[in-house]
């Protein structure tokens, strides 16, 4: 889409003095362009793009544009609605399980997508990026799901829900004993 901006000064022009089509929406109207100093026209005409990522002005001219560069000022473009990501690993507890971690991301955007939707987005691309390396279908969790259908889902809880005193939770573990499913098929003289 093309778009034009046109203002008089002096004064600032903001993202808001672009006339748009309906095609179009401006996310944040406030934001500054420039200021006018003196009681000058300001004509612009503004190419719109969709894309990904960062992009040179030198990656994104074509051919027939190089004879025409008088009036003509190509920018970067940088098509991220990411405007900040930070991230934090912390201690978590579920139940009785101290030895867990929690991961807190926290994602700004420009407003065009919503946070959820960025992480959705760079899980799926990097999902692409090592589909390279590997197949990563989880076939080992999609093969676990049928035959655990007809196990009782207590026999796959952990035994540290049993509430055992610390010394026989610990003799279990010596054992490689992890689930109560482990215990049950152990017989009475195996476990003395």
């Amino acid at each position: 889409a093309t778009l034009s901006l046109s203002k008089q000064g002096p004064g600032t022009v903001t993202a808001a003095d672009i006339r748009t089509d309906h095609n179009v929406e401006i996310i944040n109207g406030d934001h500054v362009i420039c200021h006018l100093t003196k009681d000058t026209a300001l004509n612009m005409r503004l190419k719109i793009e969709r894309g990904f990522g960062y992009q040179p002005a030198a990656a994104r001219r074509r051919p027939d544009e190089e004879t025409r560069t008088i009036g003509r000022l190509m920018l970067d473009a940088s098509f991220s609605p990411v405007r900040r990501v930070a991230y934090a690993v912390e201690a978590a507890r579920v139940e009785q399980r101290t030895d867990l971690d929690k991961l807190v991301i926290d994602i700004e955007t420009n407003g065009t997508i919503d946070a959820e939707e960025a992480v959705r987005t760079a899980a799926d691309i990097l999902s692409d990026q090592l589909s390279v390396f590997g197949d990563f279908t989880h076939r080992d969790r999609g093969a676990a799901k049928p035959a655990a259908s007809g196990v009782d889902p207590v026999l796959l809880r952990p035994i540290d829900d049993l509430e055992l005193t610390v010394r026989s939770a610990n003799c279990l573990k010596a054992e490689s004993i992890y689930y109560i499913g482990d215990l049950i098929q152990k017989t009475e003289v195996e476990l003395l």
